[in-house]
């Protein structure tokens, strides 16, 4: 029974962590930031990140939001994906 109590906590927290947004760094202080598909398009986890990597703010250089996964090669997939290139002020 011990065991079980952290065993649903690490479940939830992997799958928690399934929703947030990936960044890759593009130059000094440029990143593309990706979202997971979500449907409508919400933006929130791209705008979460944007604010943890630039705490001072940031400009959004790039917006682009499409069906079918970050490269739209996935028909199946019909939520929304964003892609943001924010620059840190």
């Amino acid at each position: 029974m011990r065991f079980l109590l952290p065993l649903v906590a690490v479940v939830a927290l992997i799958g928690c962590n399934a929703n947030q947004a990936d960044f890759t760094r593009i130059g000094e202080r440029t990143f593309r930031i990706e979202s997971p598909p979500i449907a409508g398009g919400a933006e929130g986890p791209n705008r979460r990140l944007a604010v943890q990597l630039c705490p001072n703010g940031y400009r959004l250089l790039n917006e682009e939001a499409h069906k079918g996964g970050p490269d739209r090669a996935d028909w199946y997939e019909h939520n929304t994906t964003t892609v943001w290139v924010v620059k840190c002020i």
